[in-house]
């Protein structure tokens, strides 16, 4: 598949392609997994760029995502202080606790978000091993399905056929449940959920001692728990700002920041800047993603994903319902 293939705006079940405005050879799409996957594919993003010049753009901290890049230049990624790259064109990004900065050179990257409850359906392996870090898929899941992988999604002339083929090689990598399934989900809910922070009162609320929510939120979530409840806190309050348009109203923050300055203070840790800088730099495909996954995905980013299967795009009751202006 060629990015000049790729066609317009996010085209997933009916979407408008005004909502999604983009420059000329930039394209986004998303879509929603198979009802069967819901649970463990927090979605699948596809990217496009048609110029071959090098692209830079910042992303959200997130959980893991497998990323493959079809008739693309070299991508570095840059995340704190480490360099990955040039990578592979089949990678799996680890969970993040950071803003990453990409460089980038045309073509097409394909991304599937895998949930706590996936990564513990995948793998034996310690979602933590892979806490903000990048490497080749191949060393989660092998050579073999790593190519194949890249070898299926190649090969396809129409972008609406990415879904039901990633539908198809997935399904067989999430069919057998896991045995801390329920503990996982409701953690999982309570990560979501306003004012919930502090770590024991989380393990109460689960029935569990602390030391087994840590194992389970380093083995399957990849990182402590303390850092997992400041990650989505802080992504909710962040993307309620910028959805209301004003960052300076901080009366809608998560309930459990004392003030604005507790909230700025997170933003250094997850964003490594303020908001309204890391606004201002190079988020062209950000800005255009947390409109286009809200819309078809319910959430704008895979760390405030449910879990819930969709079976329709949800639109903006109006075209500026979900406002993401860097000059903000």
């Amino acid at each position: 598949m060629k990015a000049e293939q790729f066609g317009g705006a996010t085209q997933s079940r009916g979407a408008a392609a005004s909502v999604i405005e983009m420059p000329a050879g930039l394209h986004v799409r998303y879509e929603a997994p198979d009802r069967t996957l819901a649970e463990c594919i927090t979605g699948y993003a596809i990217y496009a760029a048609e110029d071959r010049a090098a692209m830079v753009n910042w992303y959200l901290p997130s959980p893991p995502m497998i990323s493959i890049v079809l008739d693309a230049g070299p991508i570095t990624v840059s995340l704190g202080n480490h360099r990955f790259g040039p990578l592979d064109a089949v990678s799996l990004y680890g969970p993040t606790s950071r803003a990453f900065r990409t460089v980038t050179h045309g073509g097409i990257a394909v991304g599937i978000g895998i949930s706590a409850l996936g990564w513990a359906r995948m793998t034996q392996r310690h979602a933590g091993d892979f806490y903000n870090r990048v490497v080749p898929l191949s060393t989660i899941l092998g050579a073999d399905f790593a190519e194949r992988l890249r070898e299926g999604l190649d090969v396809l002339d129409d972008p609406a056929s990415i879904k039901p083929l990633l539908d198809d090689m997935l399904a067989p990598l999430f069919a057998t449940p896991h045995p801390r399934e329920p503990m996982i989900r409701a953690f999982t809910a309570l990560t979501i959920t306003d004012g919930v922070i502090e770590m024991k009162d989380v393990a109460d609320r689960l029935g569990v001692p602390t030391h087994d929510l840590r194992r389970v939120a380093t083995r399957y979530f990849g990182m402590p728990p303390k850092m997992l409840l400041r990650r989505a806190r802080f992504l909710r309050s962040f993307i309620g700002l910028i959805r209301d348009e004003g960052l300076g109203d901080y009366s809608k923050i998560d309930s459990s920041y004392f003030d604005a300055s507790h909230f700025l203070r997170d933003a250094g840790t997850f964003l490594g800047t303020t908001p309204r800088r890391f606004l201002a730099a190079e988020t062209i495909f950000l800005r255009a993603s947390l409109r286009a996954r809200l819309m078809v995905l319910g959430a704008p980013t895979a760390t405030l994903h449910d879990g819930v299967p969709r079976t329709r795009v949800v639109q903006p009751h109006r075209d500026d319902d979900m406002r993401i202006q860097p000059e903000i």
